[in-house]
């Protein structure tokens, strides 16, 4: 297992949503922090509201994981300041709104970009840092839907399915090299974040009352909070799971994929479509 306290974890994706809240929680139980974002702002508040509740060094890094050259400066400028790094969280993520046919390559390898070669580079900058360690962690953050593959999600799919296969190839041979470093793959199903809000649309998708119709939809099925999301992935840590799975609905949709492999999407589409508690 990696202790929690005493450690220190490299964030990417930390302004907000699930990052922000593993960055608190993690300061909370005595980890010092080096957290990544392009939303400078953002970053500057979450180190505040740190600041105020525990005494733990955090820096701050202004990092598009979208290009390899500002992640290996990161991962450089962490390690400098945090020698003992033994944590590193690839939560940054983007997506993108859209049936396969309405959206052009250029967004597709934006996305697949940021969502998984963001993860590869990163992972093969601090991965020298963290096999220095007695013990290390690599938690990557897949979906979902690296398990199950709706319509309208084929960019975000093939990008979360491709984090999957590669953090577990990766955790297979660290296995069998016998190194100190561990690695966790996150399938979170609905978390309350600002994920949808800030999708990009499909170059083809011309109609925009579907985005405000992708919003509600998403809201009304995202039960699970950042903070307990955050409290999932820590309790993964802890326990060295190579699997976390965050929410009822990712359960519920990981053990349908697995009785029906090529046709749960039947199934699933009709719970979807059904009337919700409140609603």
């Amino acid at each position: 297992m990696t202790a929690i306290q005493g450690s220190a974890a490299a964030v990417t994706g930390a302004a907000s949503g699930i990052g922000r809240a593993l960055a608190l929680e993690l300061a909370a139980r005595g980890c010092d922090l080096a957290l990544a974002d392009r939303d400078e702002a953002g970053l500057q508040a979450v180190a505040a509201e740190i600041a105020k509740a525990n005494p733990r060094k955090v820096t701050v890094h202004r990092v598009d994981v979208g290009e390899p050259g500002q992640i290996q400066d990161f991962a450089l400028a962490a390690a400098s300041a945090h020698p003992g790094l033994n944590i590193l969280i690839n939560n940054a993520g983007v997506a993108l709104l859209g049936q396969f046919s309405e959206i052009d390559q250029a967004q597709m390898e934006w996305l697949i970009n940021i969502n998984f070669w963001g993860v590869v580079h990163s992972t093969r900058a601090f991965l020298p840092q963290l096999a220095r360690q007695r013990e290390a962690h690599i938690v990557n953050l897949s979906s979902i839907f690296g398990i199950i593959a709706p319509p309208g999600q084929t960019a975000y799919a093939a990008s979360k399915f491709a984090v999957r296969g590669f953090s577990e190839s990766l955790r297979h041979e660290l296995q069998t090299a016998a190194s100190p470093v561990r690695v966790s793959v996150v399938h979170p199903g609905g978390v309350a974040t600002n994920i949808v809000r800030n999708s990009r649309t499909g170059a083809g998708v011309t109609d925009n009352e579907r985005r405000a119709q992708a919003i509600e939809r998403f809201d009304s099925v995202a039960r699970t909070t950042p903070a307990a999301a955050a409290l999932r992935i820590i309790k993964g840590i802890e326990k060295n799971e190579p699997r976390i799975l965050i929410g009822n609905d990712a359960r519920m949709m990981d053990l349908l994929q697995r009785f029906l492999p090529g046709t749960y999407w039947a199934v699933l589409s009709r719970w979807l479509q059904a009337p919700k508690p409140g609603k």
